[in-house]
């Protein structure tokens, strides 16, 4: 018997008789319009939700297998035989809200859980329930002293940032690569994702700097794109066209002209993935790994051990130091690939505001 297609394989094409089910290129790229990174976190979030329900007896069967295009499949179960969607999901935000689990990581639980309902067909999820329990979990985290403060990428200032690359060996690859990674990082405001996703093609080189392309970007849903202007510097171990210039060099010794632009290298100097390493065939370098490699110069630098310093440090370091040093907040988040109101961007921009524009500042206290 042929197996019937999934909610999320059929759309209508007129009368209920006439379906039609979606090609393999066309599920592909379907599921290629969410950014990896975020359908790895849904697919998780919404396994530990059906599971949750299957331990309840919400459902019959266990969640099926696959990602979260499949595990749509399982919610669909629960819509067609199940009790109130409603309900069942504000008992199970309650629940995580019981484990203690960050107010974040519940409103992400319920953004996966709200695309699988769209996925199986059913329209928008109903979160009137939910979103209640979770502004009051949110009062009673504040009332009782957990959780007021979120912990915040610590921005890599220029002095953080030349105390990095002064840490490094520019006389072995990992030492060129790790300073045009913070350079090039801190200097196009990029996420650490934009930075793993950068390819050699992506770097042109003008008489008044570098131009680097970025391709996509997490806010840029359709890949419209940008283009990231970087003048030189005047400090050459923190010029972005410079460090740009020795890694490509360092690079092509190693006969790459083309494909990733930050490639893994092994403990005897070798570049990209070897026959016995994993990772992507190309070697690129992952977005995590991008963030250890600022965690781990942070460290060897000699930084403040208890800041949070990650990928998103570079980021939120470019944002705060071009904001003081007197560039318009628009001029930066255009820069950066900020989302239009770029809500976040004024978020750095107050932490510096809080004391360089405080209005007690002179009052005569």
């Amino acid at each position: 018997m042929t197996a019937s297609p999934e909610p999320s394989d059929i759309i209508a094409t007129g009368p209920a008789s006439r379906q039609l089910t979606l090609s393999a290129a066309t599920r592909d790229r379907l599921r290629r319009a969410m950014p990896e990174s975020t359908r790895r976190a849904y697919t998780g979030d919404l396994r530990r939700f059906l599971t949750w329900c299957a331990g309840r007896r919400l459902l019959t069967t266990s969640p099926p297998a696959g990602e979260v295009d499949e595990l749509a499949a399982g919610l669909h179960t629960l819509l067609t035989n199940g009790p109130d969607i409603h309900l069942v999901v504000t008992e199970y935000v309650n629940t995580l809200a019981d484990a203690g689990r960050a107010p974040a990581s519940i409103e992400r639980a319920l953004a996966a859980i709200a695309a699988a309902h769209r996925a199986a067909g059913a329209g928008a999820l109903p979160t009137e329930g939910p979103r209640a329990v979770l502004r009051a979990y949110r009062r009673d985290r504040a009332t009782s002293g957990t959780g007021v403060r979120v912990r915040k990428a610590t921005p890599v200032t220029i002095s953080a940032l030349r105390a990095m690359v002064s840490v490094l060996d520019r006389s072995t690859p990992g030492g060129v690569r790790d300073t045009a990674l913070l350079v090039l990082g801190f200097a196009m405001g990029a996420r650490r994702s934009e930075l793993a996703a950068l390819d050699i093609a992506d770097l042109a080189f003008t008489p008044d700097g570098l131009e680097v392309t970025v391709r996509t970007a997490k806010t840029d849903r359709d890949s419209i794109g940008r283009t990231a202007a970087l003048p030189w510097g005047t400090h050459p171990h923190t010029c972005p066209v410079r460090t740009a210039q020795a890694w490509l060099s360092t690079l092509a010794e190693h006969g790459r002209i083309s494909g990733p632009l930050l490639v893994r290298i092994d403990r005897h100097g070798r570049l990209g993935r070897v026959p016995t390493g994993r990772g992507s065939a190309d070697g690129r370098l992952t977005g995590q790994a991008v963030a250890l490699i600022v965690a781990r110069t942070a460290s060897a630098a000699d930084l403040d051990p208890r800041a949070a310093w990650s990928g998103h440090s570079l980021r939120r370091g470019f944002a705060t130091e071009t904001y003081r040093a007197g560039a318009d907040p628009l001029r930066i988040a255009r820069a950066g690939g900020w989302k239009d109101g770029f809500t976040t961007l004024y978020g750095y921009i107050e932490d510096i505001n809080r004391w360089q524009a405080n209005p007690l500042t002179g009052v005569g206290l």
